[in-house]
């Protein structure tokens, strides 16, 4: 899952960007509502969390101009702002929910999980080939019934993967999917969680095939 989190405070996006990395998400910071408005309406994002008091552009500006494009991104705001109003226009603009500073990181996290959970309805909410099971929304693997302990770019390279069963996925979309703009990625990195991976679910009946030259393939063993 790929978050677009535009929030100037840096303690604070640090902070909101650590928290759902660990949960296995992606997420790419932008510190002005102008850099954040040409992200979200360039690139795909499976939710956008959006503070009001950006500098550059304000959040309901971007809000605005997001949904003007026919964006279906769930959007989350984030504000300071405590009158009725600030809140009312938001989600009369298009946002579908809202948290009010200070809040609690738990929160915020299961704001973030509640409007997955409902854009995803119409997808899978599982992804599943052969044992092994993956829950979209609780960010945790499965081989059978036995949860797997997994890192959050692990749990990222798999989720990718299980998205494009027996296609060849390069190290370049993996990149693209896992890492915040701004990160240097090395290709070494991304061959480590592969082979970390791969060797976590071996016990499955599924195989991370080296497809050299091309990249990996994600299918069943026969």
């Amino acid at each position: 899952m790929h978050i677009l989190l535009a929030e100037d405070d840096e303690v604070l996006s640090d902070g909101i960007s650590k928290a759902l990395q660990q949960k296995g998400y992606s997420v790419d910071v932008f510190d002005n509502g102008v850099a954040a408005q040409q992200a979200a309406v360039g690139a795909k994002f499976d939710l956008i969390i959006l503070d009001l008091g950006l500098p550059k552009l304000d959040g309901l500006s971007v809000l605005q101009r997001v949904r003007l494009q026919s964006k279906t991104v769930p959007i989350l705001i984030v504000t300071a702002r405590d009158g009725l109003h600030d809140r009312v226009s938001g989600l009369d603009l298009g946002a579908d929910d809202y948290i009010t500073k200070p809040f609690d990181l738990p929160e915020l996290e299961a704001r973030v999980r509640a409007l997955l959970r409902r854009s995803t309805k119409s997808k899978d909410e599982e992804l599943v080939l052969g044992e092994l099971r993956f829950d979209v929304i609780g960010r945790r693997a499965f081989i059978k019934d036995v949860p797997l302990e997994l890192s959050a770019r692990e749990l990222a390279v798999l989720e990718f993967l299980l998205q494009r069963a027996g296609r060849v996925v390069n190290k370049e979309q993996l990149i693209e999917y896992m890492y915040g703009w701004d990160e240097d990625v090395t290709y070494n990195a991304i061959e480590v969680n592969v082979h970390r991976l791969r060797k976590k679910i071996e016990a499955a009946d599924v195989n991370i095939r080296t497809i050299r030259g091309l990249g990996y393939l994600l299918d069943v063993v026969t």
